[in-house]
C-alpha cells in the first residue's frame, strides 16, 4: 500500500475548473448504425485456444458479459443499463457500482464523466446515485438487449428513447416510487436518487419485457493471449475534468481504481473498485443539436458518441497491454475486441471497464492523456 500510495502522490494532481465552452451542434445529422452496416470480417481466422468461451455461443451457466459462471436463473432475463453519476466527487462513493458485469465510462458535459453500468448476474438493492441519460445509452440498451434505468433526460436524448425499437423498456426514476426509486434526504438534491434494480426486474416481468436475450460478442480466454505489446501495471487516464489510475495487483491479477488521487469505493460494501480487463475504446465525440442544460447564454449540448462500425482499442489484462480495434457488426450486437489483424483478442473472464474517450486528433493533449507503465 505504501507503494501505491506514492505512486498516487507523484501521479495525480487537481484538474482545476475543467469546463468545457459551448459549441455550436453540427447542422447535419449524424448517421445511424443499422442491422445492415458493413464490418471488417475475419479473414483466414487463427485456430480457436483451447478453453476460449464465446463469441458466438456459451454454456450454460456462463454469462456472456463475463465469461464466468452465473445463477443460471440470473441469465434468463435482460441486463439492466443503469445511469450512475461521477460528478461531482461528493457523489462518490457510488452504491453497487462495483457489481456491474460492465461498466461504460464516457463525457457528459463541461469535461464530467458519467457511468452507464450494466448489471445482469448480480446487483444489490440500491444503486446509484441515478441521474439522466445520455445519447451513449441509445446505443448500449440495445447492444446488450437491456432494460434502461435513469433518472429522466433532456427533451432532445427522451424523444430519441421514446421513439426507440426499446421504448417499452425504459423505467425513467421520476416516473416511479417505491419499491423502484427512492431519494435518500440525506444527500444533497439531485445527486440522492437511488434505484433498485431486483424491483425493476420484477416489474419488467410482471409487463412482460424481460425476456432472455441472445447475446453474443465477447470472447474470453483465462490465459493470457499471445501479442501483448508490453507491460501495464499503471494506467494513468485523463478526462477533461477528472483523472483515474488502475494500479495492476499481480497477487489477484485484477487492476484497482482511483479517482482524482483517491481509491474508488463500492459504498454498499465499501471495497475498492477493481476490474479484470481494463478497455480504452477511442470513438468520435460529435455535439448535437440537443441542449443538456442552459445557464444564461452559456448552452451544453449533448455529445453523440460514435459506438458504431469499429475503432481502435487498447486492452488491459493480466498486468499486460494489447493493441486492437471494437467491433460492433449490427445495432445489437455487443460490442467485441479483435487484433489489429482482425483475429479475437481476448478478455479474461470477469468485469470489464470501458473507458470511452475521444479520438486522439479531437484530444487536448494537456487536459487528455493516455499513460501506461
Amino acid at each position: 500500500m505504501m507503494r501505491v500510495q506514492r505512486v498516487l502522490i507523484g501521479l495525480l494532481v487537481g484538474c482545476g475548473a475543467c469546463i468545457a465552452p459551448a459549441v455550436a451542434p453540427p447542422s447535419d445529422a449524424l448517421p445511424h448504425l443499422t442491422t445492415e452496416t458493413p464490418v471488417t470480417k475475419i479473414e483466414n481466422p487463427s485456430p480457436v485456444l483451447p478453453g476460449v468461451l464465446g463469441p458466438d455461443s456459451f454454456p450454460a451457466g456462463i454469462n456472456p458479459l463475463t465469461g464466468l459462471p452465473a445463477d443460471p436463473a440470473t441469465l434468463n432475463r435482460r441486463p439492466m443499463v443503469v445511469k450512475i453519476s461521477n460528478a461531482p466527487p461528493l457523489v462518490r462513493p457510488q452504491a453497487g457500482i462495483g457489481a456491474a458485469d460492465i461498466v461504460y465510462e464516457h463525457y457528459a458535459e463541461g469535461g464530467l464523466t458519467r457511468f452507464s453500468a450494466i448489471f445482469y448476474s448480480q446487483a444489490p438493492d440500491r444503486v446509484g446515485s441515478i441521474r439522466s441519460a445520455r445519447l451513449i445509452d441509445y446505443e448500449l440498451v440495445p447492444m446488450y438487449q437491456a432494460l434502461l434505468a435513469f433518472s429522466g433526460a433532456s427533451t432532445g436524448v427522451e424523444e430519441r428513447l421514446n421513439t426507440s425499437e426499446f421504448a417499452n423498456r425504459l423505467f425513467k426514476g421520476v416516473a416511479f416510487g417505491l419499491p423502484y426509486y427512492w431519494r435518500d434526504e440525506s444527500i444533497e438534491v439531485p445527486h440522492n436518487l437511488f434505484v433498485n434494480p431486483n424491483a425493476i426486474w420484477q416489474l419488467a416481468s410482471e409487463q412482460g419485457v424481460n425476456q432472455r436475450p441472445r447475446l453474443h460478442g465477447m470472447a474470453f480466454l483465462n490465459a493470457p493471449p499471445p501479442g501483448s505489446s508490453g507491460p501495464a501495471t499503471q494506467i494513468d487516464l485523463r478526462y477533461r475534468a477528472t483523472r483515474l489510475l488502475w494500479l495492476y495487483d499481480p497477487a489477484n491479477g485484477r487492476y484497482w481504481r482511483y479517482s482524482d488521487g483517491k481509491g474508488h469505493y463500492d459504498a454498499n460494501t465499501m471495497q475498492q473498485v477493481s476490474a479484470a480487463n481494463v478497455v480504452v475504446l477511442y470513438a468520435e465525440h460529435q455535439f448535437t443539436d440537443i441542449v443538456e442544460s442552459q445557464f444564461g447564454d452559456n448552452k451544453s449540448y449533448s455529445i453523440e458518441i460514435r459506438l458504431w462500425f469499429e475503432g481502435d482499442a487498447v486492452l488491459f489484462r493480466d498486468g499486460r497491454r494489447y493493441e486492437g480495434r471494437w467491433v460492433r457488426p449490427t445495432r445489437e450486437d455487443m460490442l467485441g475486441l479483435r487484433t489489429k489483424d482482425g483475429q479475437l483478442l481476448y478478455l479474461k473472464p470477469g468485469n470489464t471497464w470501458f473507458q470511452v474517450v475521444r479520438l486522439p486528433e479531437q484530444q487536448e493533449p494537456v487536459e487528455e492523456w493516455l499513460r501506461v507503465e
